[in-house]
């Protein structure tokens, strides 16, 4: 502060002069230099004075008086049990509240003091303005609670019944969390339903309007139009802190789920987690997956249910067939014996089977006579005049071992293209001409460089047997040799070491 304004010399100070002393008329005096200020000139001083000293401030304390201007400026007064200070919030900051100020609130409040001019007092002007605590949270959310209920919100009365099977679904939620994967999944996993997405933000600065918008437009499409109308609204967010989750309880939030023409499930945070859209949800549901499992029900469920009711249709229909059936086997027990009515025929079938058996008897014993007699013309010379004509026609035939070899030749023949084919394609041919074959220490045949190289040992087979050998790490590693073994000989090539 410019210190000219407030110099006084010794006689200033003490009251001496004609002119300090309270004349009619005030007078300037040679050498003074307290010229008098101006109201405005001491305001702006003040003003000047107290921002540059406290440009930056925090403050605790209740909110008191808050109102909102047509201006949407909001004023308040922050107090504590000694003292108070007015405060002043601007439009843009006010906009971008994460909760609704109310009086009794305890809140910090963080901005610049300054003073207002216009009636001598110094205020703060709020840039940000956030609750004092997850204790002062609760007792605002009590407050707001208490309120609504007044209100009739949360009256059980006002609460609709669930649609027993909803054609279409409408959801609330963030369309890139995992909320919706899991009620999708869910769904399809009990009754595949036709699902529509409202994409909205689920916390932070705006979620609370686009949550009631979202509500409201379901509720406001109309039956048969363009975008089917949702059976049913399930609203629904992950779980979190008492902070991510206070969209939720902001009161637009309430009051649309509250006024929706739908019946609205509501699937905020964790099964521990209880929000005032809950209370004024139809059905709340502890978390979405289960709000998912409340929409509908299981179609296997239904189709075991409705086998059922199918099968007592079929015993209802039965049934007469059944007790028909009763009262023929009543009558038929009235009835002669089979048994009794057969006994006749079975006697005279037995009858005529005993003389059946004696004619067969008769007629093998006379067959054998007669066989007795004709035997004596089957005599030696004759049975050998057959066989040789047997033997003639046999030769007539020509199958002789000239004919069989010929077939095989031809035979032979027809396979050595394809023994060829299986020589060349032998993998260890190669071998007899100085390559050799990479393995594996299992046996894996290797044929780049890169797969050698990641393999600890390796084993080289040579035309006269195999090398197994280390891979080195640097130039100055040698490999290990162990013994030499044979390769199993190639097909059609005789083993060495066998003789």
């Amino acid at each position: 502060m410019p210190s000219d304004h407030f110099f006084q010399d010794d006689d200033a100070a003490n009251g001496s002069g004609a002119n300090r002393s309270g004349g009619l008329v005030a007078k300037e005096t040679a050498g003074d230099n307290a010229a008098p200020l101006s109201i405005s000139e001491i305001s702006n001083l003040l003003k000047r004075t107290v921002e540059d000293r406290f440009g930056f401030v925090r403050l605790r304390g209740e909110l008191s008086g808050v109102k909102r201007a047509a201006s949407g400026h909001l004023y308040c007064a922050l107090k504590d049990d000694k003292a108070v200070i007015d405060g002043v919030m601007w439009k843009g900051g006010a906009q971008r509240l994460a909760f609704r100020p109310e009086d009794g609130v305890e809140v910090i409040a963080t901005g610049k003091l300054t003073t207002y001019p216009g009636r001598s007092k110094y205020q703060i002007v709020i840039e940000t303005m956030e609750i004092a605590g997850e204790g002062a949270l609760l007792a605002l959310l009590e407050k707001l609670r208490a309120r609504l209920a007044a209100e009739g919100l949360f009256a059980p009365e006002r609460k609709r019944a669930l649609p027993f099977l909803p054609r279409v679904i409408g959801v609330v939620t963030s369309p890139t969390g995992a909320v919706i994967r899991d009620i999708l999944h869910r769904l399809a996993d009990r009754f595949p339903t036709h699902v529509l997405v409202w994409p909205v933000l689920v916390q932070g600065e705006g979620s609370a309007q686009q949550v009631a918008n979202a509500v409201r437009g379901f509720s406001a499409l109309q039956a048969g139009g363009p975008v089917p109308r949702p059976d049913l609204v399930i609203v629904a967010r992950g779980g979190g802190s008492i902070e991510d989750l206070w969209g939720f309880n902001e009161e637009a939030v309430v009051r649309a789920v509250a006024e929706s023409t739908i019946p609205v499930i509501s699937a905020v945070g964790h099964e521990t987690d209880t929000t005032l859209c809950d209370y004024a949800a139809d059905r709340r549901a502890p978390t979405p997956t289960a709000a998912a499992e409340m929409a509908v029900p299981v179609r296997a469920d239904l189709t075991l249910q409705l086998e059922e009711l199918a099968l007592r249709k079929r015993r209802c229909a039965l049934r007469p067939v059944a007790l028909g059936r009763e009262r023929l086997e009543a009558r038929v027990q009235r009835l002669p014996r089979p048994e009794a009515m057969l006994a006749a025929g079975t006697q005279k079938l037995d009858d005529l089977s005993e003389r059946l058996r004696r004619a067969l008897r008769d007629e093998a014993r006379r067959k054998e006579r007669q066989l007795q007699q004709v035997a004596g013309s089957l005599s030696l010379p004759l049975l050998r005049h057959r066989v040789q004509a047997g033997a003639r026609d046999l030769a007539r035939a020509g199958l002789t071992p000239r004919v069989l070899s010929q077939r095989l030749d031809r035979a032979r023949h027809g396979f050595a293209p394809w023994d060829r084919v299986l020589t060349q394609l032998n993998p260890r041919l190669p071998l007899q001409r100085g390559y050799a074959l990479v393995k594996t220490a299992g046996g894996a045949a290797l044929t780049t460089r890169a797969a050698a190289a990641c393999e600890p040992a390796l084993t080289i087979e040579f035309r006269d047997g195999e090398l197994a050998v280390v891979v080195g790490e640097g130039p100055g590693s040698a490999p290990v040799r162990k013994p030499v073994r044979p390769a199993p000989a190639m097909p059609g090539q005789d083993d060495l070491f066998s003789r």
